[in-house]
């Protein structure tokens, strides 16, 4: 064999086992195991459902509003309860077979009589207030408690404050 025969052969051996180190090396890396999947990202909670039926006596109660109140032995409507009764407003221009009653109600202080006539001029406050905002009249009834219906009995101004109001409640063509 000649020196260049042994060269060649010598080379091409050489050359056999870089290419078989290399195969080697690249089987190596593939034989670690691929990294870990990041863990699955926690869905976000269902939203949660309401379980007050729309157009019932509970949706307009707690998420439109069915109280205002009043200043002492005033009838007009204060500009923080208009927003109240736009809601109702348009909640019954949505629900339009509705019928409801405006309770006018009174503190404690008064006669009796002059209670009854101040929760009447109360509840139709809030009853020309609604016709205003586009609510048919045939669709809303008044009605005066005066002092007999109190939800605070302690005789204070904060308890009397909650006592002069004026209730809308439904009394006709909800959903139950």
């Amino acid at each position: 064999m000649t020196s260049i025969s042994r060269t060649l052969k010598f080379a091409c051996l050489s050359a056999a086992l870089i290419l078989g180190a290399c195969t080697h090396k690249q089987e190596a890396v593939n034989t670690v195991p691929p990294p870990a999947p990041p863990p699955p990202v926690p869905a976000a909670p269902a939203p949660v459902t309401s379980k007050i039926l729309p157009g019932s006596a509970e949706d307009f109660r707690v998420n439109v509003g069915d109280t205002v109140h009043f200043g002492y032995n005033e009838y007009s409507i204060q500009d923080t309860d208009k927003s109240v009764l736009g809601r109702q407003a348009a909640w019954l221009a949505k629900y339009p077979a509705v019928r409801v009653t405006v309770e006018g109600h009174c503190d404690e202080r008064g006669t009796r009589e002059y209670n009854l006539a101040l929760g009447a001029r109360r509840a139709n406050a809030v009853k020309e207030y609604l016709v205003a905002q586009g609510v048919s009249t045939g669709r809303v009834e008044t009605v005066s408690y005066g002092k007999e219906r109190p939800i605070c009995t302690e005789s204070n101004e904060g308890c009397w404050a909650q006592n002069r109001r004026g209730v809308t409640t439904i009394t006709g063509g909800a959903n139950s």
